[in-house]
Formats: structure tokens, C-alpha cells, sequence
């Protein structure tokens, strides 16, 4: 079974990230052949500067082989080191209808929010369908937000499949982790970056613990029995807490004497005890760039092989020969 997932070269990266997608996406290794690449080609639609894409895109890097990407056991490279995928995506346009692109609500959301619309917004669907197809994947795990365009690569693939009456594309399935809750940010609502109420991962101390020292919380004092259902410091803490911590925790909260900030700082310390053994090897793999570019080339030589024969299956069907 395999199983593919594209990586946004966004920055820096917060635990909401880590829990929501990034974790399960690392775990899903041992569920089958894992594909995972970072998605430049796709952060064209809203990076515009070249140092910024090319910091990200090694920021990424790091990122998941500090967090347990294993490039012996799966394959991991930059989307723009596979060239095949632009081809598909031009094939593959020529099999989508205008309809099925404009009924597309992530296009309409980012418009709504002021992003420019431009033919690379427009035709996202595509490029990621051309992600999925090229390596026959099964399985594409995704957000809820992002199912429709699963469901889009299906279109996709069965309008050439029955364009060219041959079983060349394989359809894939969304795979949506019922069982991850939202991760709540510092005021409770959705962490985000756009919100402004993260705790990022891989950061300083003074800035970590200034975003944990921020969360928000009701205004009770020392002497007052304090609910740890609604609080957003426990509801963070269960992250990182095991049971017994957490009925030690609902306690502490149930008895006077602790105001939050002593809650504060035991979720600090969990977060940074937590995170240390990833963030030594962040640290290792981000003074060896070269070490870097060069895991990234053996998995985009692992892919261009396969992604090699699958074009050359295509081009001797659609008769680009």
C-alpha cells in the first residue's frame, strides 16, 4: 500500500502542526510505503521571494528528519527535483473540466480572503492530482479541507481512464484521522499562525516560554479552587500528559494554594522535555546542509525512477511517443 503526502514549506512549525498532521504522518511509515515530498511547486501560489522558498523549503527539511522522517524506509524529496509531475499536470488538464475546478472551495475560500487569483490558484487541484497519480498512491491522508480535492484526483483519473479505455491511474483514498481533535492554541481557538496563538516547536526558550507563559485563562487567585475542564492550559497539556499526570494535574487545580502560572510552567517543562531529543537532532542536520540536499537527491532519485516509468506508460498511451 502506498501512501503519499505533500509537506507546504511554510516556516516554522507549531505543535498544533506537530499533533494535527506531521506526527501521524512520520508513524504512518510503518503502515505501509510511504511518499512524502516538500511541496515547492505548490508554494509558488503564495511565495514570492526566492529566499523565503529556499529557507523554508530546507526549514522543512530538517524539520521532519529531525522529527523521524527515515529516508531508508520511505521516500522523501523536493517536489521540483521530480520534473515528471509538470507533464502529468499538463495531461491531466486536458482531462478537467473548468466545472470541476470551479466548484473547488478552496479557491473560493482564499479568494474570499483577499489572496490574488491567478491561473496557479486556480489550477492547484490539478498539480496535486498529478502528485497523487504519478505514483499510483492508495492512501492520502489529508484534512478535512482538503478531501474535496481527493476526490477531484478521482474525477480526474477516471475521466482518463475512460478517455483512453485502459485502467492506467489508480484511484486513491482521503484518509481523515476522525480521532484528532483540533489542537487549541494559547486563546483556545484553533492554533494558527494567521491567529497568532502558537507555541512553536523549534524555537528558543525565552520565545517558547513567553508563548506558554501567554496562554490565556480565567482570573482566579491563589487561594481558589481553580476548573481544569474549560481551561485552556490543561486542554494543551493533555498533549503531552499520560493519565496519571493528568489526574495528578486536575488536582492541583482542585486545590487552593497553585495560581496558573504554576500550571504554566509544568507544561513548559513537559513541552521542552518533550521536544529536546528532536531539537538535538534539528541542531545536527541543520549545520550539514549538504548532508541535507543530499538525502533530499536520494529520495528524488528513488522517485524519478518510478515516476520515469509511469510517464513513459502514459506517453505511449495518450501517443507522445
Amino acid at each position: 500500500m502506498r501512501i503519499l503526502s505533500g509537506i507546504q514549506p511554510s516556516g516554522t512549525i507549531h505543535i498544533g502542526n506537530y499533533f494535527g498532521m506531521v506526527k501521524k504522518m512520520i508513524d504512518s511509515q510503518n503502515d505501509g510505503e510511504l511518499f512524502a515530498f516538500i511541496a515547492s511547486y505548490h508554494a509558488l501560489t503564495s511565495v514570492k521571494n526566492k529566499e523565503d522558498l529556499e529557507r523554508n523549503s530546507f526549514e522543512a527539511a530538517i524539520n521532519f528528519l529531525a522529527l523521524g522522517m527515515d529516508v531508508e524506509k520511505s521516500t522523501f524529496w523536493i517536489q521540483h527535483d521530480v520534473k515528471e509531475v509538470l507533464e502529468l499536470y499538463w495531461i491531466l488538464s486536458n482531462h478537467t473540466s473548468m466545472g470541476l475546478l470551479e466548484r473547488a472551495h478552496s479557491y473560493k475560500d482564499k479568494t474570499s480572503r483577499g489572496i490574488s487569483a491567478n491561473h496557479g490558484l486556480f489550477s492547484y487541484p490539478v498539480l496535486m492530482a498529478a502528485d497523487i497519480l504519478l505514483f499510483d498512491s492508495n492512501i492520502v491522508p489529508v484534512g478535512k479541507d482538503q478531501i474535496q480535492h481527493v476526490e477531484m484526483t478521482r474525477d480526474i483519473a477516471i475521466s482518463f481512464n475512460h478517455s483512453y479505455k485502459k485502467e492506467i491511474f489508480t484511484l486513491p483514498l482521503a484518509k481523515v484521522d476522525e480521532e484528532v481533535a483540533t489542537v487549541p492554541g494559547t486563546d483556545g481557538a484553533k492554533m494558527s499562525k494567521s491567529y497568532n496563538n502558537t507555541i512553536d516547536m523549534f524555537t528558543s526558550s525565552k520565545t517558547r516560554k513567553k508563548q506558554v507563559m501567554g496562554i490565556v485563562t480565567d482570573s482566579k487567585e491563589l487561594n481558589e479552587a481553580k476548573e481544569w475542564e474549560n481551561c485552556n492550559i490543561y486542554a494543551i497539556s493533555k498533549l503531552f500528559m499520560n493519565d496519571d499526570e493528568l489526574k495528578d494535574l486536575q488536582k492541583r487545580y482542585e486545590t487552593p494554594g497553585e495560581g496558573y502560572g504554576h500550571f504554566k510552567q509544568t507544561l513548559l517543562a513537559k513541552i521542552e522535555n518533550y521536544f529536546a531529543p528532536y531539537e538535538e537532532k534539528r541542531e545536527y542536520f541543520s549545520q550539514r546542509p549538504k548532508e541535507v540536499r543530499d538525502i533530499l537527491e536520494f529520495g528524488a532519485a528513488k522517485a524519478r525512477k518510478i515516476a520515469a516509468s509511469k510517464m513513459e506508460q502514459i506517453r505511449d498511451v495518450v501517443g507522445l511517443i
